[in-house]
């Protein structure tokens, strides 16, 4: 067993996977959006296979904003972020006091980012998969920085639903209270892929085209002859020369 405790741990690209809890396969949109509430609807036929579809949320230039009380992605689920024409960031939260289990797979159809954060914890399991052409930024971090505002799982009333482009640095918003991210499921995006929380807990594999970054106060890494840590970035193992 590794156990790092760094402020920011950047890989140029690695492989993790997260430990695992009980499914409760719930994806519950809240309130907080009024008319542009997020929309659930299952057995949806995508290019990409029958998934469910989540559509709706509130657009501002190329960001579309959603927000559950509850995300959760059992095991042989598949649950897709629609992806409108002109959307370039698709921002997630969880308002809801449960950590998000996903232990199916969870993807973007199209090309977006997608930021999803829950302050309780997110936890991958060992079937969990990402299908995400763009980068995926998972925290449990209590908002992503929009410039001068914010959007904030624990105060969605002070939220600002702007045009500008979000941001991956969430260490001001990540506190000793925030929540683990666990990961045992095979983790892999097209661009670029972050994990922020308060305490990482990682095996398996986890994958970017771009870079990957790990941003935790504890990251630990368990290596096991069954489960080897496998660490890519840009097509090169973690630590490889350049």
């Amino acid at each position: 067993m590794l156990s790092f405790q760094p402020l920011l741990f950047l890989i140029s690209g690695s492989a993790l996977l997260l430990a695992t809890l009980p499914a409760q396969a719930q994806l519950i949109p809240d309130t907080t959006l009024g008319p542009d509430a997020s929309l659930v609807t299952p057995g949806v036929a995508l290019p990409s296979g029958v998934a469910e579809l989540i559509e709706g949320g509130a657009i501002r230039g190329g960001n579309l904003f959603h927000s559950f009380l509850e995300f959760n992605i059992d095991e042989g689920q598949r649950v897709y972020f629609a992806n409108p024409a002109g959307i370039e960031s698709i921002l997630s939260r969880v308002t809801g006091g449960n950590p998000s289990n996903i232990f199916g797979t969870l993807g973007v159809e199209g090309a977006a980012d997608l930021f999803l954060i829950n302050p309780n914890g997110l936890v991958f399991g060992e079937n969990a998969t990402l299908d995400i052409q763009g980068s995926f930024y998972g925290s449990t971090a209590e908002a992503i920085p929009l410039g001068d505002g914010v959007y904030s799982a624990t105060a969605p009333e002070q939220s600002s639903l702007l045009t500008v482009d979000p941001s991956a640095l969430f260490s001001s918003y990540l506190t000793d209270a925030s929540g683990d991210i666990e990961n045992r499921g095979q983790l892999a995006a097209g661009e670029n892929l972050t994990l922020a929380a308060d305490r990482l807990d990682l095996q398996g594999q986890v994958a970017a085209a771009g870079d990957l970054m790990l941003l935790g106060n504890t990251v630990q890494i368990r290596d096991t002859t069954a489960v080897p840590f496998v660490g890519v970035c840009g097509g090169r193992p973690a630590g490889a020369g350049q």
